[in-house]
């Protein structure tokens, strides 16, 4: 099947690693933030919401969020918690 010299282990490894990428980016972008369902199709648009949603579960995952779902309904709770996040006074 490939002419890597690999065996079932390793290559196993490499594609659990690839979703794992799949399960940590593209599936919470889809569920979470419902990027799939999104309406916008102007060029600009797209591009600064894709950049705006990566950075929302960048900044998410550095205060140390493990549930993206969860960290979401928390920041949308409103103004203060986001000065938290953004360690704004």
């Amino acid at each position: 099947m490939s002419s890597l010299s690999e065996n079932a282990q390793e290559i196993a490894e490499r594609i659990r690693g690839h979703w794992g990428v799949e399960n940590k980016v593209h599936y919470v972008r889809d569920v979470t933030q419902g990027e799939d369902a999104s309406r916008i199709r102007t060029t600009p648009l797209t591009q600064i919401f894709a950049l705006a949603r990566n950075f929302t579960l960048n900044l998410y995952r550095t205060n140390m969020f493990e549930n993206m779902a969860q960290a979401q309904r928390l920041c949308s709770f409103g103004l203060d918690t986001l000065k938290q996040l953004f360690r704004i006074k």
